[in-house]
């Protein structure tokens, strides 16, 4: 079965398969390297990198697959304006844009002939993205990690609004981590699914091991959003997290929360190991995942689930 949508044709890849892009996880060329070649998007996350890494990683990438890649650039980041400079400069095929709005950047990206596609919080975004001439928009329910949506809509009401909201295509995520996953998303209307905790629990994405078997070791209940009413993640539960929770139910003043939550970062977890006091951001799938896997022989194994899921289907209403 070939699954083709409209994300495929727009972005020229062969799977409806989007690897989210996570800060230090993505940060390098290995894993958006291995999931272009294996017919997917692969993505990699400017976020925390330098202009001059985040230049190698796109040279590395392109010098290893012939197929189309995307960089994240968070449009809030300090460095956001030398990260879209790069993206134009290196010939980047498709940028995903995230926490800020297109209208300054995307006529030069336009031009250049570059897709551009949206994170949005909402179908409200999602349609003023649209409006802004954006190609497609990513909805991301909270069951994701990261920096989940502050509305605390979940994946399947969020995908199916924003697909009634917009004409443009739609990338769901936020939960998925199989390929029954991938199928749901397709059934929502979405183009394409956006897998982050999965693709981080690979060979090729930049963590320490410690926050690799940290996530390994959760269950669907073994995270939780931290943060509310500030810049809230979703976490694995741990020290760090107890911690702010305890402060919160003590009534703590904001700025003893913002303190305590200031103490702990994600390059904590990510790159120092500290799975104790760091954030370890990772979406509630992680409870669905129980190994280590190549991203390109996860790409692989993803569709053949997904064709799997929607033979099934098809099966069960005949």
């Amino acid at each position: 079965m070939t699954l083709t949508t409209r994300i495929t044709r727009l972005l020229d890849i062969e799977h409806p398969i989007i690897q989210g892009g996570m800060s230090w996880a993505s940060s390098n060329a290995a894993l958006a390297l291995a999931v272009s070649q294996a017919g997917g998007l692969g993505v990699i996350a400017a976020g925390p990198m330098y202009p001059d890494a985040l230049r190698a990683a796109i040279r590395d990438v392109r010098e290893g697959t012939a197929h189309p890649f995307a960089v994240n650039v968070p449009l809030y980041n300090k460095r956001a304006a030398e990260f879209l400079d790069i993206v134009l400069e290196e010939r980047v095929p498709i940028i995903i844009a995230s926490q800020g709005g297109p209208k300054a950047h995307i006529a030069r990206f336009k031009a250049a002939g570059v897709t551009w596609i949206q994170v949005t919080a909402n179908p409200l975004h999602a349609k003023k993205a649209e409006e802004a001439g954006v190609d497609a928009v990513i909805a991301v329910g909270y069951e994701a990690g990261g920096h989940p949506g502050p509305e605390e809509v979940g994946t399947v009401v969020l995908v199916r609004s924003t697909v009634k909201a917009v004409s443009i295509p739609v990338i769901g995520g936020g939960g998925i981590a199989d390929g029954a996953g991938i199928a749901s998303m397709l059934a929502l209307g979405a183009s394409a699914a956006l897998l982050g905790t999965r693709f981080l629990l690979t060979p090729e994405s930049g963590l320490h091991q410690a926050y690799k078997d940290a996530v390994l070791q959760a269950r669907v209940n073994d995270t939780a959003v931290v943060g509310k009413g500030r810049s809230p993640i979703r976490m694995v539960k741990n020290a760090f997290s107890a911690a702010y929770a305890a402060a919160e139910t003590a009534g703590a003043d904001n700025e003893a929360l913002d303190a305590l939550f200031a103490g702990s970062s994600l390059k904590l977890a990510a790159l120092d190991g500290n799975v104790d006091q760091g954030k370890i951001e990772a979406g509630q799938s992680a409870g669905l995942i129980d190994t280590l896997e190549p991203a390109g022989q996860l790409v692989a194994r993803l569709m053949r689930e997904t064709e799997a899921a929607i033979a099934e289907l098809r099966d069960a209403i005949n």
